[in-house]
């Protein structure tokens, strides 16, 4: 009899230690596997979440997550909607727990000039906060270069036209914190 209650301690010692190894080798390959997570990936499961974001220049935005870019991402809020380039966000609040990876190679392409470009295109009126909190320029963008954007300062309710032109700023993609479009 004692030897029965020994082999069955036994057993359940051994039991429990490769319980515990599996356990360990589920939380290292799990940890191994988020290690590889992007933030655009995990922003991506964000989208339709209202989200608060702090931005380098000291400004933070809310609103829903409705476009995430390779190197930026979109949030809407009533009528206005705000572009924030990735290495300007500085702390996120109100994620949920969801990853979604971009499979399409076009859309990974997308950079900050591609959705820079799209508003320029649509000759959007915007307001372009730098990473400085100093820094706020309000006008239509003139020029999308590969790491800068112009923008033509120019009066709310006035059209861009030379006369209405009250200057011409050049702002590197890195001095940007976000850019908000209104209508």
């Amino acid at each position: 009899m004692r030897w029965d209650a020994l082999f069955d301690d036994l057993e359940a010692q051994m039991a429990a230690t490769n319980v515990a190894a599996d356990e360990s080798e589920i939380a290292d390959l799990t940890r191994l596997e988020q290690s590889g997570v992007s933030l655009a990936d995990r922003l991506r499961g964000q989208t339709q979440l209202t989200l608060r974001i702090h931005t380098s220049g000291g400004v933070v935005f809310n609103g829903l997550l409705s476009h995430v870019g390779s190197e930026w991402i979109v949030l809407e809020s009533g009528l206005s909607t705000t572009l924030i380039p990735s290495f300007s966000i500085q702390l996120i609040e109100g994620m949920g727990r969801q990853i979604r990876q971009e499979h399409s190679a076009v859309h990974r392409r997308l950079g900050l000039g591609a959705a820079l470009r799209a508003l320029a295109r649509d000759r959007a009126r915007v307001v372009i906060y730098g990473s400085s909190e100093s820094v706020r320029v309000e006008g239509i963008i003139d020029r999308v270069g590969s790491d800068f954007v112009e923008i033509a300062a120019v009066a709310r309710g006035e059209q861009r036209r030379p006369g209405n032109v009250g200057g011409v700023f050049a702002i590197p993609f890195r001095g940007m914190a976000a850019v908000s479009s209104h209508p």
